[in-house]
């Protein structure tokens, strides 16, 4: 139906919202986008902050996992107890603070602000995540790699990173479609049109009285297709089994 609808008229939409178009699938809604909304650079602007706040969060999050598995004791249970209390709270609820707190900085109207607000509110999940797996890596790879005089940074870019590549990879899709679907922060932070996210900038199709459909579902069909890709390259690291005989005997 979103196909449909990205190829038809207003009209033909209203008089058949079914049905295929009457004369045959048209292209023009796709080239109006790009040519009279601008819509490229909302492209960009959302490619710059889903890509940037997926990288430094997973940056972070793994570091962060690595830290709590291998303190092993109260201290890392507390403090991944604070980062799942992180996950408890919803976003509306700190909505008035984070504002304060953006426009304080000077922050606003920023891709800089929303790819920092993206990482504070999505690092919980990262943290959740990625500890429960690397919680589940032999220890004995530890214990080995710290008998080949290896230190904590190389035994987390060389051992863990490598095998927790199906844990990241999940994480990152997860991530992926949470900052590229948003419309809270971007709503929020982003009044200037120079910096709209494609979320945001889909709003402009939906009027008062009416709502053009076929337009916002061409949106709605190009907002999509980077979340296809992205799953379809990353799909594989789902069933791979990295620890797989990594441990002997």
């Amino acid at each position: 139906m979103v196909v449909l609808t990205s190829m038809k008229t207003l009209e033909q939409t209203f008089d058949n919202p079914l049905g295929i178009p009457v004369d045959g699938l048209i292209i023009d809604n796709f080239i109006n986008i790009f040519q009279e909304q601008t819509m490229a650079g909302y492209f960009v602007n959302s490619s710059v902050v889903t890509l940037s706040s997926v990288s430094l969060t997973l940056f972070f999050a793994a570091m962060i996992a690595f830290g709590i598995t291998r303190l092993n004791n109260w201290k890392g249970n507390v403090l991944f107890a604070l980062f799942t209390v992180g996950m408890m709270v919803p976003p509306q609820v700190n909505m008035v603070p984070l504002y304060s707190l953006v426009l304080d900085l000077g922050l606003t109207n920023s891709l800089l602000g929303l790819i920092l607000v993206n990482i504070a509110s999505t690092l919980p999940v990262g943290v959740f995540i990625l500890t429960g797996f690397m919680k589940t890596l032999p220890k004995e790879l530890f214990e080995a790699s710290t008998i080949d005089g290896a230190g904590n940074w190389r035994i987390f870019s060389k051992v863990v990173i490598p095998l927790s590549l199906p844990s990241l990879s999940a994480t990152s899709i997860f991530l992926f479609v949470m900052h590229w679907n948003d419309l809270l922060f971007p709503l929020l932070f982003i009044t200037d049109n120079a910096y709209k996210t494609l979320p945001l900038a889909l709003l402009d199709f939906q009027g008062q009285y009416s709502t053009n459909y076929p337009m916002l579902f061409t949106g709605v069909l190009i907002a999509s297709i980077p979340m296809v890709i992205m799953y379809i390259f990353l799909q594989r690291y789902f069933v791979a089994g990295m620890t797989s005989g990594a441990v002997k005997g």
